[in-house]
């Protein structure tokens, strides 16, 4: 199998077009015919070759430098010079013999078109020159059109502005950044290199336009997988980590964004993310100025010593990355050390809007990360994350609420199929697992806003398995849900309490107890006969399965004739879900032992 050409390095790629064009003015200056026509050829290709070793210069000088024009403008040059090589070998030959003549017969306007060919490689290696010019008349970026690029112009305004943004010009990255929803531009961008100038950008320039050029054209090009795979094989994920830690707040906004959107776009960046630690910094500036002091009052409202309570906090505030309860009341501490005074004048400075934008792209970009992702959820739950969280659901409103419940729903849903995450984040009698749930209630009981019940009825739902079965607090206000005017809430209300009574939950027997108690049988029911009969409602019928099975013999049940209910469900729901065929059969069998009715069994 043949290796992989390697590249040649570009001062390699201008010598052959230097050395050819020494051999094309010595064999024009040989010639035997033609002679006016071939010294002006040789006159084109000296100042093509002055030209050349100007670039070359330019090269050595510069210890990085945008190479994607230089090497296309290169390999056209040297295409051009090879037909003059030609053309002059021709004219060196006296027609002494009549096939040499016929064979070289040569006309004027074969050296017209090469003296064309050379006036268009000469009018690009200036364009060339032009664009590496740091000192560019009136400060401008050159957009000018080189011939190599007459037939695909945005190319040429593509190498123009990377160049500029290799040399630390902002203004280019925001040209960059204005390719918007113009794919083929941003095909271009990536397919010419133009994301290792952003990125070194972003990272070497203290300049915060600068940074927040460069994080716009980044974000502008991740709305891709492919184009966030190259940032990310550009070792995008490290630098913006980098960079949202110690940026100015209004670039922090943009940054993160950013990580939101790469990780929407391409899985596999997620954890990349948490490898470089960029949950604990967006944690850091989620709690910005958030008081976690009055977590004392947990200690008031249980029914443990205060002493002990208070020694338990400070423990697990130690073991989440915290300094206690005596150590300070915000996340301060957990940022960046460097510049820590500058960043706190810059961050009391800022607007009340920006620091609410911040932090609602903060809690977007967590949930994000979080959502299926085992080691970014126990990332986020060692800090202070749950903590903030359940602050930030008491005491905010509008986006930045909704997006910290579904921060919580997220890491309720990876923390439902780890014993070992559920019992460290959420366990209900710890401060920090009390603190969530207590929030998740308030907002079943006393939100209105489908936005927020939703998501805290879903996270409830998913860490059913971690209550007692003395917790009954949990179970009345689910059960009021099924009765929800909101037919989604109503259907995720049963889908949760469908985890407390299914057969892994070690206490279904005390829960369908407390479910029946609490009148929830009449509101499944009801439920069930006014919802939407062209689908099927799976949540109910096997929270009503389940009901059955642990207690069949209420009462309740045989008033809303839940058997009669099953037996008619039965059929459809089992072909759509042949899974389901044990589960309903158990339930219908267990009903006919304790009410009157037609003994019915669900045929294979």
């Amino acid at each position: 199998m043949a290796m992989t050409e390697v590249e040649k390095s570009i001062q390699e790629e201008l010598s052959l077009p230097i050395l050819l064009a020494e051999r094309v003015i010595k064999f024009a200056k040989e010639a035997e015919s033609f002679k006016p026509e071939n010294n002006d050829l040789a006159t084109q290709v000296a100042q093509i070759s002055q030209q050349l070793r100007a670039v070359a210069r330019l090269t050595t000088a510069s210890a990085v430098i945008y190479d994607r024009p230089i090497r296309r403008v290169t390999a056209d040059i040297t295409k051009s010079l090879d037909r003059v090589l030609a053309l002059s070998r021709k004219c060196r030959h006296k027609k002494t013999n009549v096939l040499r003549h016929v064979l070289s017969i040569i006309t004027t306007n074969d050296f017209k078109k090469v003296s064309n060919l050379l006036d268009s490689s000469l009018a690009d290696v200036r364009w060339l020159l032009s664009i590496f010019n740091p000192d560019s008349e009136n400060g401008t970026i050159n957009l000018s059109l080189p011939p190599i690029a007459s037939n695909d112009p945005i190319l040429a305004w593509v190498w123009s502005n990377i160049a500029a943004v290799q040399m630390g010009r902002s203004e280019a990255a925001q040209d960059l950044a204005l390719a918007g929803d113009n794919d083929r531009t941003k095909k271009v961008i990536v397919e010419e290199n133009g994301i290792p100038p952003l990125l070194k950008l972003l990272k070497e320039n203290v300049n915060s336009d600068a940074q927040n050029a460069a994080a716009n054209a980044l974000y502008n090009l991740a709305d891709d997988q492919e184009r966030v795979e190259a940032i990310a094989n550009a070792l995008g994920v490290q630098i913006i980590a980098k960079a949202l830690s110690v940026a100015p707040m209004r670039v922090q906004i943009k940054l993160v964004k950013l990580v939101s959107r790469m990780v929407e776009m391409d899985i596999k960046v997620q954890e990349e993310f948490g490898r470089e630690n960029v949950t604990r910094t967006l944690v850091s500036l989620l709690g910005m100025d958030v008081d976690l002091e009055d977590i004392k009052e947990v200690a008031s409202r249980t029914t443990a010593t205060s002493l002990h309570l208070l020694v338990q906090i400070n423990k697990e505030m130690e073991r989440i990355g915290g300094s206690g309860l005596g150590g300070g009341n915000s996340l301060d501490g957990s940022l960046h050390h460097n510049g820590k005074k500058e960043k706190e004048k810059e961050r009391e400075a800022e607007s009340m809007e920006v620091k609410l934008k911040l932090k609602a792209s903060c809690a977007t970009a967590l949930w994000k990360l979080a959502r299926g992702s085992l080691f970014n959820s126990k990332k986020i739950t060692e800090t202070k994350a749950l903590l903030v969280l359940a602050k930030i659901i008491e005491k905010e409103k509008g986006v930045l609420q909704i997006n910290c419940l579904t921060v919580v729903m997220e890491l309720a849903a990876v923390a439902e199929s780890n014993a070992d995450l559920k019992r460290s984040a959420f366990k209900p009698n710890s401060p920090v697992g009390k603190a969530v749930l207590d929030q998740l209630l308030r907002v079943i009981n006393e939100e209105r806003s489908v936005t927020l019940v939703i998501p805290a009825t879903k996270a409830i739902g998913c860490l059913a398995r971690t209550f007692p079965a003395k917790e009954t607090r949990i179970i009345e206000p689910l059960v009021a849900l099924l009765g929800h005017r909101n037919p989604e809430v109503a259907a995720e209300a049963a889908k949760a309490l469908g985890k407390f009574v299914r057969d892994d939950n070690f206490n279904r027997k005390e829960h369908s107890m407390a479910i029946v108690e609490f009148n929830g049988v009449p509101k499944l029911m009801n439920l069930l006969r006014t919802g939407d009969r062209s689908q099927l409602q799976l949540h109910e019928l096997v929270l009503l399965c389940n009901l059955a099975i642990n207690v069949g013999n209420r009462k309740a049940l045989e008033q809303e004739r839940a058997l009669s209910v099953l037996e008619g469900a039965a059929r459809h729901a089992v072909m759509q879900h042949p899974d389901l065929r044990e589960l309903f059969s158990k339930a219908i069998h267990q009903l006919t032992l304790y009410q009157s009715g037609a003994h019915t069994h669900i045929k294979a």
